[in-house]
């Protein structure tokens, strides 16, 4: 068994706990209208979780710099707590990308689609991409290879069109709702695609466009380059595309020509859980005697992907438990 694939049977389990923990953590907030408390506690929760998991870990894309992040943050050693140093020297060593909850706003409002996410990849495999704008265009395992970031919207939408055996106007492309992406609206809708716009939540977005059954046929436009950089970890599972370059100046769109790597270079095993409920995955359910919680795990070596749906039993023997 090679050493990635027997990293993944061995971690992945741990990685699903510890996006439960922020995920529950978060739905408990939901709808309260504090969206620095719901990622505070999500944070939290993940982080306490983490420090369970029989990893030399490191943080490659989390909360921040260590200034501005108390925990989870770019450079931060987590795993293998109460570890001796001779026991912890044997675990493996795994660089993670985390958003505890991407779509703060959505899960403060109670609206759909707020999840909780980690990547993990053996040392060296995740960009350490800065916290600033990426802009991107994401298409499922179809449409790979018939989109260019450089073309003009009109001629990537025939080309996906094309690719899907449809008419342009039987496409639906996700875009950011920014005011940035004015002149990117008004090319979709001028090339007659239609348009869904969302608040928030450009990553859960992304992997939408990569399954086929979710009418979501592509994202464009401008996010940020961390949620891009979870984006392509989950391209890499998924066999979808994301093409990308960072942006500097988000006013005046000024670029550096450098791409996010290719799929090739990013491998990683993706946790996502639902917090609120969305396309792909249900929020976390509470009743009397415990919670239930929707998760997705997509792993490159074994070429799994996973829903797992899981009931927490918190009552005593006589606990009802409702699925």
């Amino acid at each position: 068994m090679g050493h990635e694939l027997r990293m993944e049977r061995e971690l992945s389990l741990d990685f699903l706990r510890v996006c439960e923990a922020a995920a529950i953590a978060a739905a408990r907030t939901m709808g309260q209208g504090d969206r620095k408390y719901s990622d505070q506690v999500a944070v939290e929760a993940m982080r306490e979780v983490m420090d369970t998991v029989p990893m030399r870990g490191r943080i490659v894309i989390g909360e921040g710099e260590r200034d501005e992040a108390p925990m989870l943050y770019i450079g931060e050693e987590v795993g293998g707590r109460n570890a001796g140093e001779e026991l912890r020297a044997g675990f493996p060593e795994v660089d993670i990308a985390v958003d505890p909850l991407e779509g703060t706003n959505l899960c403060a409002l109670g609206a759909n689609n707020a999840i909780a996410v980690l990547a993990a990849s053996e040392r060296g495999g995740l960009l350490n991409a800065p916290d600033i704008y990426m802009d991107k265009i994401v298409v499922g395992p179809s449409c790979r290879g018939s989109v260019d970031i450089d073309a003009p919207v009109k001629d990537n939408l025939k080309n996906i069109a094309r690719r899907l055996g449809r008419d342009i106007d039987d496409l639906t492309v996700i875009v950011l709702d920014r005011s940035r992406h004015k002149k990117l609206i008004n090319d979709v809708r001028e090339a007659g695609a239609r348009i869904r716009l969302i608040s928030d939540g450009d990553l859960s977005a992304g992997i939408s466009a990569a399954v086929a059954g979710t009418n979501i046929h592509a994202l464009m436009g401008i996010g940020g380059a961390p949620e891009g950089v979870l984006t392509a970890a989950a391209m890499k599972c998924l066999n979808g595309e994301i093409q990308a370059r960072l942006v500097f100046d988000p006013e005046r769109l000024g670029v550096d020509r450098s791409k996010v790597p290719e799929r090739d270079e990013v491998l990683a095993r993706l946790k996502e859980m639902g917090v609120t409920d969305g396309a792909l995955l249900r929020g976390v359910r509470f009743f009397g005697a415990g919670k239930r919680t929707h998760s997705l795990v997509m792993t490159t070596e074994s070429r799994h992907i996973r829903f797992v749906d899981t009931v927490h039993v918190e009552g005593g023997p006589d606990a009802v438990i409702r699925f």
